[in-house]
């Protein structure tokens, strides 16, 4: 039996995990992937502390830190496939091994969304891409697109940058909106061009991508040459196990929580990307964590009545 079960490897399960060892607690982090998303981004400015690092060298950090105090931590990269409610607790289990737990704090994460239009599905890998980092070393000097507005977008667009001749944002909106100095960086790097004010209905291509088909002309045509698209267009929350287990959604199908990362089931905490914050970062998420960790902490000392 242990004291917390965390649910999910990224930078909030690992940092919950590292203050669940700090209180001393027996704790198992469980995550399909231990880092997460984070070990996809080339260059993360923005975490207090580290004026620049890669995504990688933050999530060894983190779970470097949890595993600081290994006699209360353990870290496991399973996946988890069901949760259910006990008298005492929680049964979790990746489908072949079943863990207890008194508490649960579940920090999944999310997954990219899709754009859902032909030829998608068919040349996912084959220049249909999700991570520049992974996969954008082998468009040297070609032609590639990135679908998207946000910061996350136009970071993607830098880093390809690097291999592609030429970069283009193709966005729905009228203007992107990263943040200042990415929109800076994009204004002065003469390699990317934004197409604005417009959708991919279709994705073409023989064994690779060769082309994507607009919905209204761009410089008098609706097919447009690319040899690789990068598709950044949000995240999916992974609320399917809460939600099935009773855990209040929004109408984003994040888990509501409030600010000790309370969720409407006793005993159950959630942070992260997952939950229902405006404001998706990686120390927002990790900040969570820590009251989510703290929340647990006192509700095992019996000390905290949760809703």
């Amino acid at each position: 039996m242990y004291d917390v079960i965390i649910i999910g490897g990224g930078c909030a399960g690992l940092a919950a995990g590292m203050y669940c060892g700090r209180f001393g607690i027996k704790t198992l982090v469980l995550g399909e992937s231990i880092g997460g998303t984070i070990i996809l981004t080339d260059v993360v400015e923005n975490y207090p502390g580290f004026i620049r690092l890669t995504g990688q060298e933050l999530a060894d950090k983190l779970k470097k830190h949890a595993l600081d105090y290994k006699e209360f931590v353990e870290i496991k990269e399973q996946k988890i496939q069901d949760i259910k409610k006990t008298n005492n607790g929680f049964l979790v289990s990746d489908g072949k091994k079943t863990y207890r737990s008194k508490t649960i704090i579940y920090a999944t994460g999310t997954k990219y969304r899709k754009l859902n239009v032909p030829g998608e599905k068919e040349f996912f890998s084959k220049g249909i891409h999700n991570c520049a980092l992974c996969d954008g070393y082998a468009y040297r000097n070609k032609i590639i697109g990135v679908v998207g507005g946000s910061d996350s977008a136009a970071k993607e667009a830098l880093l390809l940058t690097q291999y592609g001749k030429k970069v283009y944002i193709i966005y729905r909106g009228d203007k992107i909106h990263p943040e200042p100095i990415n929109m800076e960086r994009v204004k002065k790097n003469k390699k990317i061009e934004i197409i604005g004010k417009t959708n991919i209905t279709e994705i073409k291509g023989d064994k690779k991508v060769t082309s994507v088909i607009f919905d209204k002309p761009y410089k008098g045509k609706k097919e447009f040459k690319l040899d690789a698209l990068f598709v950044e267009i949000g995240h999916i929350p992974l609320t399917e196990l809460a939600k099935k287990l009773g855990v209040k959604l929004d109408k984003n199908g994040e888990i509501i929580i409030d600010r000790e990362a309370k969720t409407n089931i006793p005993g159950f905490f959630a942070a992260g990307d997952c939950v229902n914050t405006s404001f998706k970062q990686a120390i927002v998420g990790v900040g969570e964590a820590v009251s989510a960790a703290y929340s647990a902490y006192k509700y095992l000392e019996g000390e905290v009545k949760t809703k």
